[in-house]
C-alpha cells in the first residue's frame, strides 16, 4: 500500500482511533505554512478568499490539468500574512487547507492502482504519545476530533467539486499562462510565473449551452471572483513593502 501525502505534508499515515495525536497551537500557523507561497483553495472558499488572496490556477503538465492556488507570497519560502509571532494575519480569511492540518484525506495505490475510497490520515510527525486522544476508551470520536473530521470531510467533498472545476475550465480551452511582473519603489524586480488565468474573452465567447451549464453547476461566479481577484497581486505588493519597511525600521 503506497500513500502519497498532499502538497506540503512529510509522510502521513491512516489515523487509527489508538493514535494521540498533537494538535497545533490554534494561535500559530503550522511550520510547514510558514514558508508556502500558495495554498490550495476548494470550491466554497472563492468567495472568501477572493476578498484578500490573488487565486490562480497552477499545473504541472503545461495545462493539462490544473488547481486552485491562494498566492500569498511572491518570492520562494514566503507567506506574507503569517505575522512576526507566527500567527496568520486576523484580519484576512485563513484556508481551510492550514486549518485542516495535519489531517488530511487521501487515496490509497495498492498494487499499482488507484482506489476509490478515501481514508483519513495524518502527519506521522504529529502522531505522539503525549498528544491528545481523538477517541475514549468506548472508541467513540472525542468533540476535539468531531469539529476536526468534520471541517476534513467537508473540505474533500468541496475540493473534489474543484476539480471537477477545474475540469471543466481546461476542457473549454480557458486557461491562459500569465507571469506577474513588478518593480517594487526599493529592491529588485520581481517576476513569478508558472500561473494561469481564465481568459475572460474566451468565457464570455462560449455557446450559449456552455454558459448556461457553468451558471446551472455554480462555476461561472467562481470564475469571475477568480477573475477579480487578480488586483489583489497589488496588495501583495504593499504587503510586501510593509513588511520590508518594518525589517529596515528594526535594523536601524
Amino acid at each position: 500500500m503506497n500513500i502519497t501525502p498532499p502538497y506540503g505534508y512529510e509522510e502521513i499515515v491512516p489515523l487509527s482511533a489508538e493514535h494521540r495525536v498533537t494538535l497545533p497551537d490554534a494561535a500559530l500557523v503550522p511550520p510547514v505554512f510558514r514558508g508556502m507561497m500558495v495554498i490550495p483553495l476548494s470550491y466554497s472558499e472563492f468567495a472568501v478568499a477572493g476578498h484578500d488572496y490573488p487565486m490562480v490556477f497552477v499545473s504541472g503538465d503545461q495545462g493539462k490539468s490544473a488547481a486552485v492556488m491562494a498566492v500569498v507570497g511572491l518570492e520562494q519560502q514566503q507567506n506574507l500574512f503569517v505575522t512576526a509571532g507566527q500567527s496568520w494575519d486576523a484580519t484576512v480569511y485563513l484556508p481551510a487547507y492550514v486549518r485542516r492540518y495535519p489531517f488530511c484525506m487521501t487515496r490509497v495505490n495498492v498494487d499499482g492502482t488507484e482506489q476509490a475510497e478515501r481514508i483519513a490520515c495524518v502527519e506521522k510527525r504529529a502522531i505522539s504519545v503525549d498528544g491528545q486522544a481523538l477517541h475514549d476508551a468506548e472508541g467513540k470520536p472525542t468533540p476535539a476530533w468531531e469539529a476536526r473530521r468534520k471541517l476534513l470531510f467537508e473540505f474533500e467533498a468541496d475540493l473534489a467539486r474543484t476539480e471537477a472545476l477545474c475540469r471543466m475550465v481546461v476542457e473549454l480551452g480557458l486557461l491562459e499562462p500569465f507571469t506577474m511582473q513588478a518593480t517594487p519603489s526599493a529592491g529588485a524586480p520581481l517576476s513569478l510565473a508558472g500561473m494561469y488565468r481564465v481568459q475572460e474573452q474566451k468565457l464570455a465567447g462560449l455557446a450559449a449551452d456552455k454558459l448556461k451549464e457553468l451558471v446551472n453547476n455554480g462555476v461561472l461566479p467562481r470564475l469571475y471572483a477568480h477573475l477579480m481577484s487578480m488586483p489583489n497581486f497589488n496588495r501583495l505588493l504593499a504587503r510586501r513593502a510593509t513588511r520590508a519597511a518594518g525589517a529596515t525600521a528594526r535594523q536601524g
